[in-house]
């Protein structure tokens, strides 16, 4: 597991909600993927209020975990913390590439190295853009998603992070 921080990116004034999900993302999820206790005891730290059913539920389609209200003045955020150690942040205002560019940034800035393995459209709904990447710093890997809305129309995103 990596250091918190190892990882952490600061947050600049008048930051958008791209460059917050992603400094999100480097905060908990790259630091604590697979390992959803301590995730769970960082949010707490953190003051992140946990999220009821149902929307815990729809947020985790199901999957028994937990997800917490990260919102912040840029917009709403939340982190989802499921039970098999996957971790992910989520928005519903970021745009398509712009995401993509903060992530990437966000990682390239923390030291991680990571390729871009997949980048596809969603074959049901082709208006979900999906890019696939493996990362590793100093021990560390994992299987990274970014998920958005296409076409850089400001939508929902979503990054997930899945130990290797």
């Amino acid at each position: 597991m990596l250091s918190l921080a190892a990882l952490l990116v600061p947050v600049t004034a008048g930051a958008g909600p791209e460059e917050d999900l992603a400094a999100l993302f480097m905060r908990s999820c790259m630091v604590y993927a697979g390992a959803p206790d301590a995730l769970r005891q960082w949010a707490a730290q953190m003051k992140l209020p946990e999220v009821p059913d149902p929307a815990r539920a729809a947020f985790l389609n199901g999957a028994p975990g937990k997800v917490f209200d990260a919102s912040s003045d840029v917009g709403k955020f939340a982190l989802l913390s499921s039970n098999d150690g996957i971790c992910a942040v989520v928005t519903d205002h970021a745009g398509d590439q712009e995401t993509a560019r903060e992530l990437e940034r966000a990682l390239t800035e923390a030291g991680v190295r990571f390729r871009l393995v997949i980048e596809r459209d969603d074959k049901p709904n082709p208006k979900l853009h999906h890019r696939e990447y493996l990362a590793a710093r100093k021990g560390s890997a994992w299987r990274l998603l970014a998920a958005t809305v296409r076409d850089n129309s400001p939508g929902q995103a979503m990054l997930t992070a899945a130990p290797e």
